[in-house]
């Protein structure tokens, strides 16, 4: 998962984000035994006997992350995550907004591949990651993003979100459940 440097002193730090095996778990979920053992080492007073113990627990969750029984992720990982399941209802992931402000769980801007109309008359958006947004109320806008324009998209009452286009009033959109099956 990339190049990683870290001293022993960072590794409770560098291991708090840890996915158990068999996808993504809810924030409140037992912490994996590994990342247990990790943190232990620190109540050990003999420096020898401490050291020893974060090399084996260091050894543990090296093998825990080679074999996938824990998957770890850095900061910048959870949040492009964060970005490509924007919209969707997989409250599993719920363990990526660690750390996370608000604005950044709340808010996407993002760029416009293409827009068209479907045949209820709503807007139907793909953004250049391929999420598509689907136009939910009636309101009519005096005309469809190009692409390559910015939108934003923030989360909005009853599960909905609303997508600003330009100086335009905002429309009420969902994430639509076929760019989950890409």
């Amino acid at each position: 998962m990339g190049n990683m440097i870290m001293t022993r002193p960072a590794l409770p730090i560098a291991f708090a984000l840890a996915l158990t095996a068999g996808g993504a778990v809810a924030q409140t979920a037992p912490e994996p035994d590994v990342i247990k053992a990790l943190k232990a080492c620190s109540a050990i007073k003999a420096d020898g006997e401490r050291l020893a113990c974060y090399d084996k627990a260091a050894q543990s969750v090296t093998k825990a992350q080679e074999t996938g029984e824990v998957i770890i992720i850095d900061k910048q990982q959870a949040r492009a995550a964060r970005r490509q399941a924007f919209g969707l209802e997989l409250p599993t992931l719920s363990i990526l907004e660690r750390g996370a402000d608000k604005a950044e769980t709340d808010t996407l801007q993002a760029v416009v591949k293409t827009a068209r109309t479907d045949a209820q008359g709503g807007l139907v958006v793909t953004l250049e990651d391929g999420a598509v947004w689907r136009q939910i109320d009636d309101r009519t806008l005096g005309k469809p993003p190009k692409p390559g324009e910015t939108v934003e998209i923030r989360k909005a009452a009853m599960g909905s979100y609303l997508m600003k286009i330009g100086s335009q009033p905002a429309i009420r959109v969902r994430r639509s459940e076929a760019a989950a099956a890409r």
